[in-house]
């Protein structure tokens, strides 16, 4: 009997494309978490636009993370995503720094996905170097 075994940059993809996908559909497509309200008017906009910005977020946020699960060892994509988790984490510093302190926080989501983003450059970086 033959196993397929995970390795480390099939578990790296798996995990960072499932958590763009789930922060997309749940907290902002099925159900507006009271978290993501507090986001977007914090940054002044009526209800209504809120509602739209939150849900177009979530569309954008679930084609993110098929398009990382698709193009997981593109150096570009693999960038792009560090670079929105490290920008997402800033906005939450600057515009609700209370969430910094609160349960599963982006400080406790952003930086282990970024450091799963860290393993697939590596990988990328070693084939480009085979």
């Amino acid at each position: 009997m033959h196993h397929t075994q995970l390795n480390p940059i099939q578990i790296a993809r798996f995990i960072i494309s499932f958590s763009w996908i789930y922060h997309g559909l749940f907290p902002k497509l099925i159900h507006i978490a009271p978290l993501e309200k507090l986001m977007t008017a914090s940054l002044g906009f009526s209800d209504e636009l809120s509602i739209w910005i939150t849900r177009s977020a979530g569309v954008g946020e679930i084609i993110f993370g098929i398009i990382l699960f698709i193009f997981y060892q593109s150096k570009l994509i693999v960038a792009l995503n560090i670079f929105a988790l490290i920008m997402l984490l800033m906005f939450v510093c600057v515009f609700q720094p209370m969430v910094l302190i609160e349960a599963f926080n982006p400080v406790t989501t952003n930086l282990p996905i970024i450091a799963f983003s860290l393993i697939l450059l590596n990988n990328i970086k070693n084939k480009q170097n085979d």
